[in-house]
Order: structure tokens, then sequence, then C-alpha cells
């Protein structure tokens, strides 16, 4: 795990996966850089690995790349006994890409590679010189071909989904939401084999990291549990759409109040739930990128780009449902913000409510590395609004509604006075206590 999580930005620019290689300050040893877009790899030998992350400001950040699981490929491209020497001889470690490590990648240029979206670049430092410097392209280094290249990104990815995984298992920590109870509570019996599929993915994940591999039974237990996930996601999904209508449908600034303050909790627990199947979809991913390493290698690379494309598809689908939902959450505040002089304190809740549940959704996309941009609201104080014309004429209208019909424009705004004031009365009472 990583000792600290880090805002990460996608850096449209780098390509799929890239590379870089890297000399010791002697040139004997070469150091190995490879990107995926979502995470760096630093390889070579040990101590050189660790000047170079150190050197950066990113070793602190970085994990076990755990570069034996290459054997399979290994074996396959140069004989066991050389295999096993390039593993004795080179390590490797990881770390999230984030802008720096983004900059860190693009500052030396890429060249294309013979595997498509491969890029890498050959930089050294000889001697004395303290800058690294790009160099001609030579051989001897651990991962040049294709097949390598396609396998230290699958442990790439699977290292990716685990530090999702990490950092999703936190974020349900600090809003202290017990999904697991949620879901066998619900009375949805679809919805409750979630608990079930959790309990056979952690299973699963546990054999994996004790024996370094996924065998047909345990991979039999969960190779089926990707649809009970997906149908917790779309129920979750359909919820926050119907919260979302509902605001939209409200005009009645009181029904409002009441709605927002509803949807605070109800927002956090379903987005609760849908991080927690994007924690059982990444675990299912591992799982399956180990057991091709293990097991099919030369397929390997095709399979890491079809659940990237399936992640990001995920992700976007949940973007949009969210944006539904802050779309109609916007329409809402403009409902309370129109009509302040009659309802502070009901404009005043809304407006609380609404940051409330934007700040639950910051939460949410902060693990899983979506753009967050909304600003909290700012309440509108009455004395502004008693200056607004557009904010006078809602609340003759409204107090127009309230009084007797036929009483005339007299009679609706002798209202609107006295609401006001008593209005104004109730704010500056709030603002003594």
């Amino acid at each position: 795990m990583l000792s600290r999580s880090v805002p990460y930005r996608r850096s449209p620019q780098l390509p799929s996966v890239v590379g870089s290689y890297y000399r010791g300050r002697a040139m004997d040893n070469r150091i190995q850089l490879i990107s995926d877009g979502d995470g760096l790899a630093v390889i070579g030998n040990p101590a050189d690995v660790e000047h170079f992350l150190a050197s950066k400001g990113l070793l602190s950040l970085s994990m076990d790349l755990r570069l034996r699981r290459l054997g399979p490929l290994l074996r396959a491209a140069a004989g066991v006994a050389e295999a096993g020497s390039a593993i004795t001889a080179n390590s490797g470690r990881w770390v999230k890409l984030t802008k720096e490590s983004a900059q860190l990648v693009k500052e030396f240029g890429l060249m294309e590679g013979k595997t498509p979206g491969v890029s890498y670049a050959m930089v050294g430092k000889p001697g004395s010189i303290s800058s690294w410097l790009k160099i001609a392209n030579g051989p001897g280094s651990l991962l040049t071909s294709p097949a390598m290249l396609a396998g230290a990104a699958g442990i790439m990815a699977q290292l990716a989904r685990q530090h999702e995984m990490s950092e999703i298992k936190s974020y349900l920590a600090r809003i202290d939401k017990k999904v697991d109870d949620l879901l066998r509570a619900h009375e949805d019996a679809e919805l409750g084999k979630v608990f079930g599929t959790t309990l056979d993915i952690e299973s699963a994940m546990n054999v994996l990291n004790r024996i370094g591999r996924v065998d047909d039974d345990t991979w039999s237990t969960v190779q089926a549990r990707t649809h009970t996930i997906t149908d917790a996601l779309g129920w979750a999904l359909g919820r926050l759409d119907a919260l979302a209508e509902g605001l939209e449908s409200t005009t009645r600034i009181g029904d409002l109040a009441r709605m927002t303050k509803e949807a605070e909790s109800r927002v956090e627990e379903l987005l609760a739930v849908v991080a927690r199947c994007f924690e059982l979809q990444d675990a299912l991913d591992v799982l399956r990128l180990a057991r091709m390493l293990d097991e099919s290698p030369n397929t390997l690379d095709g399979r890491r780009l079809v659940l990237k494309d399936d992640r990001q598809r995920r992700r976007e689908l949940v973007s949009q449902r969210i944006e539904y939902l802050m779309a109609r959450v916007d329409t809402a505040v403009g409902t309370a913000n129109a009509k302040v002089l009659l309802h502070p304190r009901a404009h005043r809740a809304v407006v609380g409510s609404i940051n409330q549940i934007g700040a639950a959704v910051a939460d949410f996309n902060r693990p899983l590395g979506i753009e967050s941009g909304r600003r909290s609201l700012e309440t509108t104080r009455w004395w502004d609004a008693a200056r607004d014309p557009a904010q006078l004429k809602h609340a003759g209208a409204e107090a127009g509604r309230i009084a007797a019909i036929g009483t005339g424009m007299a009679a609706a705004g002798a209202a609107a006075v006295l609401a006001g004031r008593a209005a104004l009365a109730s704010e500056e009472d709030d603002e003594q206590g």
C-alpha cells in the first residue's frame, strides 16, 4: 500500500503504454521506466531503482512490482536458467501516475515501439553529470520485447486496481458506511447477493496473495460474479436517478427543504454501494489478469486492454449519472434562491443540504480519480434579496396567492411586507443566537 494518496489527473497526451530506460552512475546498470497511463514502473538493479525514485521524490510512494510474476513470459523468451538469473538480478517498483510522475515520463521524449501503444526512450546519467541524458537505444534491457512489455503492463494493471481498492476501502471507512449491512438488509434478494460475492472475492484474493496464483477451484467460485456486481451497480444508479427526478419535480420550498435533507444521507449511502461495486470489480480484474499471466500469457495484453476499456466505460457511466443528479440539484438551488424573502430558513436548509451532497460526491470521486471541481454554495442574505427586483416579484406573487382572492394588489403587497418583516426578524434572531 502506498504511504499516502495523491490527487490523480489523467493526461490525455500520454500513450497507453510508455517506457524509458535509465543507466546508473557508471552506465553499467540500466533502469527501465514503463507507464500504462495509470501507473509508473521502474525496473532494474535494486539499488539503482531506489536511487532513481528517491532522486525524484517518489520512493516513499512506490510499492514492490513483484517482478518474479513475469516468470512464465521470461521462461518462454529466454529459458529457465536465464529467466531465473534475470529475475534475481533485477527488481521493480510501481507508483501511481500523478502530475509529477507523468511529467517525469514526458521529460525525455518517447519512441514508438513495434507493440501497439508502446513507446520508450533510453537515457543515462554518465559519470559525474548530474542530469539524466537521452542516449541511443541499446541491447541488454530486461524488458525489450513486446511480450515482456505486455507482461509488465499486465502486472501494473493489477497494482493499479489494488491501489484503487485500497483507496476505496479508506473512503468507506472515512464516511463510516457499512455497505454490507445495507446490502444484506435490503429487500431485493438479488442485491443481497453482493454480500456473498464480497466473501467469495475476498477469499480468492487471499489465495492469490498467499500462493501467488489463481487455481481452477478458486477461479470457479468467482468467475460468474460479475453479473451480481453490475446488477447492484445498476440498482444504485437507478436510485440516484430517482432522487434527481424527485428534486427536479418539487417546486414548493418547504417540500424541497425536506427532500434535500433526506437526500443527504441517501446519496452518501448509494455512492458507498457504487464504490463497493468498483472495489469488487477491481478485485475481479486483478484475479483475471493474474490467471491470464499464469495460464495464457500470450493473450494477456488483449485482456488487459479489454478490462481497461470496460473500466473506463463504467467510470463514464457513473460520472454521467452523478452529473445528472447534480444538474437537478442545481435546479433545486435555483428554486430556493428565488424565494429567499419569504422563506429564508428553508433557503438556508436547502443550500446546506446541497453542499453536503456536493461534499459526498467529491469524497466519492477522489479514490476513483474523477475530476471534481464543484464549489460550495453561499446562502443569499435577506437584505441582499430585498434589494433584488426578481426576489420582490417572486415574493409578491407568492404573497398574492396566499392572500384572499380579489383583495387586490394592496392586500398582496401588505402581505408581502408583513411576511418580509417576519422573515427579517427571524433571520436577526438566528444571527443573534
